[in-house]
């Protein structure tokens, strides 16, 4: 019998998250001394049902949630009744994913990999590139205001940033409500992280936006579907597969959003213009420049 199936449980966790940052020294333009914190960096290698599958380089402070959403959005793993435990142990820097009944191809899920952009660590496995057209997401409209009213709500949530710098944040949305934040040396991992979280507590992501500080590159973007999320918001650029695979899969894709500013690449008629800033001329233009339609 599948005891995955007998009911509904949450996998026995360790709570081994660790501090964020580290004091440090340095010496400034000035020749003087100068005392701070530098953002933590750890290696974190995966195990699943004892073999390696990747090493993480992590803040280290949602190490769980982190392997929990990697494994989930590499679709190594489907469902949280599937996941018996997950130990972390950093003085082996390893995480240890027991399943209740193993994973089927398991070894040829992982014997294909696509290296992404992801801070240099990003990794695709097996053949979910191919499978990007089975994807649905829901059509939600958002409030321009209400995108207005979450970057200014964002401003507040970059704790280790502002500590330490050397870190990415994302978080997980609705409206102008920001439900979770977390940081972590690369915004692969945050992103994974927040999965993780989703997946543990059964959130879906029909009405949600995804707000991220990096680039929103096809990694971003193939992860945020997989998590159900029709939007995609950043305050850094797009790339040229990030806004190709927006408009193949479905994603409303929102870049350079700071202040009143954005610039959507894919999805404009998901996106409700109630909060048009004045007419604005620019110095090579007589016209006004022209507002796109809601």
């Amino acid at each position: 019998m599948n005891k995955a199936n007998e009911y509904t449980h949450r996998p026995q966790l360790t709570d081994a998250g660790l501090s964020a940052a580290h004091p440090a020294t340095a010496v400034d333009e000035y020749g003087e001394i100068r005392r701070g914190r530098v953002a933590a960096e750890r290696a974190l290698t995966v195990y699943l049902d004892k073999q390696e599958i990747v090493t993480l380089m992590t803040l280290g402070t949602r190490p769980e949630m982190l392997v929990l959403g990697w494994l989930h959005n590499q679709r190594l793993i489907k469902t949280i009744d599937q996941v018996k435990a997950v130990q972390v142990d950093w003085e082996t820097e390893s995480a240890a994913v027991t399943t209740f009944d193993g994973i089927p191809d398991l070894q040829q899920k992982t014997a294909r990999k696509t290296v992404t952009t992801g801070c240099g660590q990003g990794t695709v496995f097996g053949d979910l590139m191919e499978d990007l057209d089975k994807i649905e997401l829901p059509q939600c409209t958002h409030r321009q205001s209400g995108i207005y009213a979450l970057l200014k709500n964002l401003s507040s949530y970059n704790e280790v940033y502002q500590r330490a710098g050397a870190v990415h944040g994302c978080a997980l949305c609705r409206g102008a409500e920001i439900l979770l934040f977390i940081e972590d040396v690369g915004r692969h991992n945050a992103v994974d992280a927040i999965a993780g979280n989703m997946l543990l507590d059964d959130i879906h992501g029909r009405d949600k936006l995804f707000y991220t500080t990096g680039r929103l590159t096809s990694e971003m973007v193939i992860k945020v579907a997989q998590m159900g999320i029709p939007l995609l918001l950043s305050r850094s650029g797009a790339t040229q597969m990030g806004v190709e695979l927006a408009q193949r899969i479905g994603v409303t894709l929102i870049a350079r959003a700071k202040g009143k500013h954005f610039l959507i690449y894919n999805g404009a008629e998901n996106i409700s213009f109630d909060a048009i800033p004045p007419v604005r001329y620019q110095s090579n233009q007589k016209k006004p420049v022209e507002h796109a339609k809601s």
